[in-house]
């Protein structure tokens, strides 16, 4: 197999030399038409920017990546967050952004212009949302990384939250993104190595309203990117190993203010029935191919609950709704809403807890 690596240490000298003052270069980031990739594109501004709405609308050719056809293809880019950019240092910046068609209407995959409505709407609740971002690292080749070639390691045990280079692989990425993402702007809250080896996850949150989507939007770019310097592929997929491994889920903490005052606990229970009501439209909300990604991790086993049924409880990793101990304890906090994958759109699952929980629709 031929090696793609390239001199780190050469870019490094060219990434040193100094651009002219009020130049900078914004890296522009978007969803593509699977609705679980991102693409990027830079471009040279002549100022420096302070907010993405001082940022040009921009285009590319959206044939290419899913989002129209060969005949008709610009798309828009709308730059919506920005933050510093951990590569290039300096003044530049990524910019996250929505992408709109010729006829200025949102594309299929653009999730975050009905998020922002809906969190709008209910903004006197003052959402809250904290995400727990699981993910696989894998060779190019696919194969798990530090997994045996031809086999399997050993069974799942010593690898949550452990420690030793035959229990964790793959900490200096996971150690580079979470640098990457302080730097950035991200507010990024943690990480750690999760039940499956080669399996980690991080945390996002929390965060009030649409920032949730939009830092874990961009939270995912940098870690594809920072893989992507080690030789490493990043996998959202929810089950990537079959049988008796753990799969990869987005488990959802969310408040209101309700739920976080004095006696919150009410306001849980209420949001509980609420949800116990409208299931399979969440499950439909909860991964980019209605359910169907979810179905081979949702089995009842390894840590969650079955797709089919919904479930509540106290400090039970088997729910679909988990309380954890300490609100029980408090009777005050935050729900956790175990159900979404791991490949799932933020912007999604933000919406629709919200029309659930906060506007009763």
């Amino acid at each position: 197999m031929t090696s793609t690596a390239t001199n780190k240490t050469v870019l490094d000298r060219y990434l040193r030399l100094p651009i002219p003052d009020n130049k900078c270069q914004v890296m522009y980031v978007w969803v593509d038409g699977s609705g679980e990739n991102l693409r990027s594109k830079s471009r040279t501004i002549n100022f420096i920017p302070k907010s993405p709405t001082e940022l040009p609308i921009w285009n590319f050719d959206g044939s290419s990546t899913g989002q129209a056809e060969g005949s008709n293809s610009d798309v828009y880019l709308h730059p919506i967050a920005l933050y510093s950019d951990p590569f290039r240092l300096g003044e530049n910046k990524l910019a996250l952004c929505e992408t709109y068609k010729h006829n200025k209407k949102p594309t299929e995959t653009n999730h975050r212009h009905r998020c922002l409505e809906v969190c709008t709407k209910a903004a006197d609740t003052h959402p809250w949302f904290g995400m727990e971002q699981e993910y696989t690292l894998l060779d190019t080749d696919n194969h798990p990384l530090g997994w045996p070639k031809n086999g399997f390691p050993g069974p799942q045990g010593p690898y949550y939250c452990g420690v030793g280079a035959n229990k964790v692989y793959g900490r200096d990425v996971v150690e580079a993104h979470y640098r990457a993402c302080l730097y950035a702007g991200i507010n990024i809250s943690g990480e750690n190595a999760e039940v499956m080896p080669a399996q980690w996850e991080f945390q996002v949150g929390p965060c009030e309203g649409i920032t949730m989507g939009d830092d874990l939007w961009m939270a995912r770019y940098l870690l594809h990117r920072v893989a992507e310097d080690f030789n490493v592929v990043v996998s959202l997929d929810p089950k990537p190993i079959p049988g008796d491994w753990n799969g990869a889920g987005m488990h959802t903490n969310f408040s209101t203010k309700g739920m976080r005052d004095p006696n919150g606990i009410s306001d849980i229970e209420k949001a509980i029935d609420k949800l116990s009501r409208h299931h399979i439209r969440h499950i439909k909300a909860y991964d980019p191919k209605e359910g169907k990604d979810n179905e081979r991790r949702l089995t009842g086993l390894h840590e969650t609950s079955s797709i089919h049924d919904f479930s509540a409880g106290v400090a039970n990793r088997g729910c679909s709704i988990r309380i954890p101990r300490g609100v029980a304890e408090e009777k005050m906090g935050y729900l956790e809403d175990r159900r979404p994958s791991s490949n799932a759109d933020p912007y999604m699952v933000s919406e629709v807890l919200v029309r659930t929980i906060c506007l009763d629709e």
